[in-house]
């Protein structure tokens, strides 16, 4: 499947700062457990949810615009239909990469974004991609 290359994983994985859209404080979403792990490897991470939440001990903003620093990747937990707005702000916003978790998927919106010299991982989860970064 495009967008799922090792080494675009690798990549990402290696990256600082994630942007978690459709995070919130609600514990029985995947994007809450998520979040948490790739916090516990050392990420910093950036809940982004249209009621702002604070999660994990992190401020939320409301949209990626919204954010006042750098992020290197987006992480998408919405629906497929909804992910080409969110990459193509991503995308405005200067990040480095855009995943999008499992069931995520929009190739067009991946276009773009690799188009526009983003690397891209569709359809997958950081959590069980991860190989001890």
């Amino acid at each position: 499947m495009p967008y799922s290359d090792r080494e675009t994983v690798d990549k990402l994985l290696g990256m600082d700062t994630w942007a978690v859209v459709g995070l919130s404080d609600d514990r029985s979403r995947a994007a809450w457990g998520v979040a948490a792990f790739l916090q516990a490897q050392g990420k910093r991470i950036v809940p982004v949810h249209p009621r702002a939440e604070t999660v994990h001990g992190e401020k939320g903003y409301a949209r990626l615009a919204d954010i006042p620093f750098d992020v290197d990747v987006v992480d998408l937990f919405v629906r497929s239909q909804l992910a080409g707005p969110v990459v193509d702000e991503a995308v405005e916003k200067g990040v480095s990469g855009i995943w999008m978790q499992l069931g995520v998927v929009d190739a067009a919106a991946a276009a773009r974004a690799e188009a526009a010299g983003v690397l891209v991982v569709m359809d997958r989860c950081p959590k069980l991609e991860w190989r001890g970064w």
